[in-house]
């Protein structure tokens, strides 16, 4: 049974920081990790995403150099670091899985199977 839960999500300060967790189980090796967020009226969109095994990083524009994704491989977790945040940013966080195919995978038709989401809301 495969299982994707985010943890982590709260409430923060404009310029604030924040650490997003995702623990997935019960998925095979050659698959990567990504994160993306929504709010209300508006499509999900990519934040962030690595290749579990490889190392390999990509960033959506609008928050490169702010958030930094990485992985924990002994504990199934990818963590996403959110810092310098913005009130831009409020929105449930995702995180999802896709099989590996040698570069980032960006849409959310390549992910196969998700989080519920954690609610990150900035305030002024």
């Amino acid at each position: 049974q495969v299982q994707v839960v985010e943890s982590g999500g709260g409430l923060v300060q404009a310029g604030g920081s924040l650490r997003l967790s995702c623990a997935a189980s019960g998925i095979g090796s050659n698959y990567a990790m990504g994160w993306f967020r929504q709010t209300p009226g508006k499509e999900r969109e990519f934040v962030a995403t690595i290749s579990w095994t490889g190392g390999t990083t990509y960033y959506a524009d609008s928050v490169k150099g702010r958030f930094t994704i990485s992985r924990e491989n002994a504990k199934n977790t990818v963590y996403l670091q959110l810092n310098s945040l913005k009130l831009e940013d409020t929105a449930v966080y995702y995180c999802a899985t896709a099989p590996w195919r040698g570069v980032a995978s960006i849409k959310t038709l390549q992910y196969d199977y998700w989080g519920q989401g954690t609610q990150v809301t900035v305030s002024p």
